[in-house]
């Protein structure tokens, strides 16, 4: 504890006697200062104890008294230290009532105590404090760095809540809680998830402190990693500011969770070059080599059924403009990273994911949370792109970890649940829902609603388009002249597969009539309605250029 001003009354060798404000002895004194100085106040900090002989004081004036003793209150003094027996015999009883007045401890120093041994009794109790504030502190970083190999994040963060009085919680890269201690303090952690993003927005190292009426606590929040952006983040809450030992453990704890960050960014891209093998091996044909250069690590992943990711990171917006790139506005493809490896991590499971040039191949188990956080992730932007009001879209892209308007956007294609012996097809089914996903403006397109969906959102827009407008045009000519409605008669005899009947009911016309109409299509585009051929394409145009 710092020295307060009970302290040094009880000091046996300084023989102070309490004059005034014996019931704020317990306030800490910062320092002891000797001023004779009419007016001392623009020369203190706050916390003294100031020290005086009233050499240039009319220390008998109450009024005199009353400004003096206010304006030290307001000051910060803690205390007044009045040396007896040089200019007064006695505390003079107007300075003793002034500072009854005002509540501010008077003191009363005999003549044997020199203001320099009040000086030093100060200082030795500080530096006295100070050295067990040292002390606790290298006691707790042993303690952390012995919890921190024995019981890994979760020991070291249960020591730490022990060593503040409080509670500690961990965050990933995704901003999500790993790790708390107390328990409870688990639901805590996970209300500041706002407030870790955006300290992860902030260069490497970053902290910030959330409290307040509306917050249960002070939290202290720590970016954790040296790179450019945080890898994780570490949240501590007490119930009052940090002391000079709590300072020190949670010094500690930052160095050595920094320390583990770094460690496993290096095993991660140890693993990433192992995963980058296997993934080479199962595209190549070779899974037994795959399985057996995969292990532990990410053999799991090639005994069920999994799914691979194919994403780019496509010219967005600003790029598109007539203005250029704007710059880099975000890492869509390391957002995607963080999300699926957080949410992999969460669940206990395994996900290879390995950068391949302006790609990313994931590859995750079929029905995992690496698969659904991947899912989520593009949903969630897929709703930024759709929002109507662009400051809505803005908010929400952030949210989402993608802003609107960036220079670039994810675009991403989900391959069918496959097996290792058909990790080549999975990876063609990847690539083909990622070009359909960029044609048509889409974050994500699953491969099975190719299987399922029509064939024209296979194809490009405009060249659809273009082809049916040439196939249709001169029937379509022919029709605004308002002598026929081949288009329609087409479509209906179409639909119903060249039957006469029920083609023509459905037109409301004799079946003659509509005979009549189907040469009038063949004669116009010099083409056959009994070839397939013919049928098929011109079906096509129709359905291209359908209302529907």
């Amino acid at each position: 504890m710092p020295p307060t001003l009970a302290s040094l009354v009880h000091h046996s060798a300084l023989k102070l006697t309490v004059r005034a404000g014996a019931d704020r002895l317990d306030v800490p004194v910062r320092w002891a200062h000797v001023s004779e100085l009419a007016d001392p106040v623009p020369y203190m900090e706050g916390g003294e104890l100031l020290l005086i002989t009233a050499l240039k004081l009319d220390a008998e004036d109450p009024e005199a008294m009353r400004r003096y003793v206010r304006r030290l209150a307001g000051a910060g003094v803690v205390g007044l230290g009045f040396a007896v027996g040089v200019n007064y015999e006695e505390v003079p009883q107007a300075l003793v009532d002034a500072a009854s007045e005002e509540g501010l401890p008077l003191l009363e120093v005999p003549r044997r105590t020199p203001f320099l041994a009040i000086s030093k009794a100060v200082s030795a109790a500080i530096a006295a404090d100070q050295y067990r504030a040292v002390t606790a502190g290298f006691a707790a970083q042993r303690e952390l760095t012995r919890q921190a190999l024995n019981a890994g994040p979760e020991g070291l963060l249960g020591a730490l809540a022990a060593q503040v009085d409080g509670w500690a919680a961990l965050y990933d890269a995704s901003g999500a809680v790993v790790a708390a201690a107390p328990e409870w303090a688990g639901r805590r952690a996970a209300r500041l998830t706002a407030e870790v993003e955006r300290l992860r927005e902030r260069p490497a190292p970053a902290s910030s402190v959330v409290g307040g009426p509306e917050h249960e606590d002070r939290v202290e929040l720590h970016s954790l990693g040296t790179g450019r952006r945080p890898r994780a983040a570490l949240a501590v809450g007490t119930a009052a500011a940090l002391g000079t030992a709590e300072r020190y453990a949670v010094h500690s704890a930052i160095a050595l969770l920094t320390l583990t960050t770094e460690r496993s960014r290096s095993l991660h891209a140890a693993e990433q070059r192992i995963g980058t093998a296997v993934l080479r091996m199962l595209l190549a044909g070779e899974p037994d080599h795959a399985r057996a250069v995969a292990g532990d690590l990410y053999g799991a992943l090639l005994d069920a059924p999994f799914r691979m990711v194919v994403a780019e990171s496509v010219p967005g917006p600003a790029a598109r403009g007539p203005a250029g790139p704007a710059g880099p506005a975000g890492d869509p493809l390391g957002t995607l990273t963080e999300t699926v490896e957080s949410a992999a991590a969460r669940a206990g499971e395994a996900v290879l994911v390995v950068p391949d040039g302006e790609r990313l191949v994931v590859l995750a188990a079929d029905g995992g949370a690496a698969v659904t956080a991947c899912t989520e992730h593009t949903t969630a932007l897929e709703a930024v792109r759709a929002a109507p009001e662009r400051s809505a879209g803005q908010a929400a892209g952030q949210a989402a970890g993608q802003s609107t308007g960036a220079d670039h956007e994810l675009v991403v294609g989900l391959s069918a649940p496959a097996g290792p012996i058909a990790a080549a097809a999975a990876y063609k089914q990847a690539e083909q829902a990622l070009s359909v996903a960029r044609r048509r403006g889409r974050v994500l397109v699953e491969h099975e609603q190719l299987a399922a969906g029509s064939v024209l959102p296979l194809l490009a827009e405009d060249a659809v388009k273009a082809f049916a407008d040439g196939l249709l045009r001169a029937l379509r000519e022919h029709d605004a002249t308002g002598r026929g409605d081949l288009v329609a008669s087409l479509r209906a005899w179409l639909s119903r597969h060249g039957q006469w009947d029920a083609a023509a009911a459905d037109l409301g016309v004799h079946r003659h009539t509509l005979r009549y109409r189907m040469r009038r299509v063949e004669e116009i585009l010099g083409r056959s309605l009994d070839d397939p051929d013919v049928r098929m394409e011109l079906w096509l145009a129709l359905k291209a250029t359908s209302p529907d």
